[in-house]
């Protein structure tokens, strides 16, 4: 897989992810949700942390805008990791496997930081009105958006049996936490890579060839005989 293949992989992920951000920020107010189906909504919330919610202020002694700042510089140099990582599999012609998996985490990854980054310029904030794009008074600054989440699985959604201990009568969730396009694309590409990681981090089929050919060369006799 070339670098233009990766990167059409890319823009097209980018695309998605954040068509359908916009578009929720811009017909939604925050809190509001659209039953798809029993197991499907459409819930429209802003996440100002890391995955599923985690802030640096929950757990470090500083405060709610320094933790975003902080996350926000973080994931821009991770970005920069990812973006090197995959020009180094592309350039070394990895497995089309690795690529694809790279491709689809720096795809996620990018489109995240492009709402932590610039959401809180454009956008006014959406708490009892729809926001508006392109706002006069925008809600943030620079580095200091909010990423847009909208997909949302409550595949079980029931209560604990009353004899149950300490959870009896309780509410019981899953799938409980939203996310967006971006953190499927993430999510994805990790999948990939734990699954098929002896494909992923394999020979790629070029090198394979090579091999086999200097093996038969090498050894032409035993090549007939096989």
């Amino acid at each position: 897989m070339n670098l233009k293949k990766s990167i059409l992989l890319i823009v097209l992920i980018l695309l998605i992810d954040q068509w359908s951000k916009i578009y929720i920020k811009t017909n939604f107010v925050l809190g509001e949700s659209v039953d798809v189906f029993s197991w499907f909504k459409i819930l429209f919330i802003e996440n100002e942390g890391a995955a599923w919610g985690a802030k640096l202020s929950d757990v470090l002694p500083i405060s709610d805008a320094t933790g975003k700042l902080v996350l926000t510089i973080f994931r821009l140099f991770a970005i920069f990791g990812i973006g090197y990582w995959l020009f180094d599999v592309v350039k070394k012609k990895s497995s089309k496997t690795l690529i694809v998996a790279v491709s689809l985490i720096f795809a996620g990854a990018l489109g995240n930081i492009l709402d932590s980054v610039f959401y809180g310029l454009i956008f006014d904030d959406s708490y009892n009105h729809v926001a508006t794009l392109f706002s006069d008074e925008p809600y943030g600054k620079v580095f200091y958006g909010k990423v847009v989440d909208m997909l949302y699985f409550p595949l079980v959604d029931t209560t604990w049996p009353e004899c149950m201990p300490f959870v009896g009568g309780s509410n019981f969730r899953f799938f409980e936490p939203v996310f967006n396009i971006a953190d499927t694309a993430i999510s994805t590409g990790v999948g990939i890579l734990l699954v098929f990681n002896k494909r992923a981090f394999g020979k790629n089929e070029e090198e394979e060839t090579v091999v086999e050919i200097s093996e038969n060369t090498e050894n032409p006799q035993g090549s007939i005989n096989e």
